[in-house]
């Protein structure tokens, strides 16, 4: 069958349909397994890490691999996830106490937490999907990812008419949650940041080489690494990219 032909496309269609809805299944599963509050972020973690492989061609048996990459990534993902859930919680707090007032200050204080919600929801579209990218310390993926959201912004409002898009068809449509409620999201969010990931770090490395040494590149990443993952400074900016510290897999090379 021709790679390019209408059956080939309807294949992968829904080949990818399929592997969504499995996606959704395991992450909802392993989620209710660490109690949601102590689960929902290793499970997105392996989720992205598994979105990330699919979208570069690396097939890898789904279950199997989402449990390894959730054992293994329960503490980090725990780091992450938990800090996300407790300003989630906090910002709705404070959301529902000053939109409920009527006097100019409420409103002014429920704006203003409605534009906290906003940087938190773009900062938090790059945040997994950039862990399953980059080797980072745990305070660097939660500066990187919003220095990213604020800098990349047509990618982030993107990223966030994709959020509402999928919340709108979850609420329309309550039965697309069991099978694509998440995954869909997680699967279409990853997709996209690793190519605004890969076009930023095409754009540092080439603002790099025609700096070569200028005073707009700061902190060149130093790679030292075990195995597949690689470890670097401090992070470096150059013209309008974001420099991230170096891929996971880029000692591989």
């Amino acid at each position: 069958m021709p790679s390019g032909g209408l059956g080939f496309r309807a294949y992968a269609f829904f080949d990818t349909l399929l592997w969504i809805a499995c996606l959704n299944i395991f992450w909802t599963t392993f989620t209710l397994l660490g109690g949601v509050v102590l689960g929902v972020g290793p499970s997105t973690a392996a989720a992205h890490i598994l979105v990330r492989d699919r979208v570069r061609g690396n097939a890898a048996p789904l279950l199997k691999r989402f449990a390894r990459e959730y054992f293994k990534n329960f503490l980090k993902g725990n780091l992450l996830g938990v800090p996300v859930l407790l300003v989630a919680v906090a910002l709705f707090l404070n959301w529902s106490y000053f939109s409920a007032g009527w006097d100019l200050g409420s409103q002014v204080a429920s704006m203003a937490v409605l534009l906290l919600v906003l940087f938190a929801a773009g900062a938090l579209c790059h945040l997994f999907p950039m862990f399953a990218r980059y080797e980072l310390t745990i305070p660097q993926y939660f500066l990187m990812s919003s220095r990213f959201a604020m800098r990349h912004l047509a990618g982030t409002a993107i990223l966030l008419f994709m959020t509402v898009a999928a919340a709108f068809a979850c609420r329309q449509v309550p039965g697309l949650i069991p099978f694509f409620g998440v995954g869909a999201w997680l699967y279409v969010t990853g997709w996209l940041c690793d190519r605004f990931f890969t076009a930023n770090d095409d754009a540092v490395a080439q603002g790099s080489a025609a700096a070569d040494g200028a005073a707009e590149v700061l902190a060149p990443p130093a790679a030292s690494g075990a195995a597949s993952r690689v470890t670097a400074a401090r992070p470096a900016l150059v013209a309008t990219a974001t420099a991230v510290p170096a891929n996971k897999e880029a000692s591989l090379a």
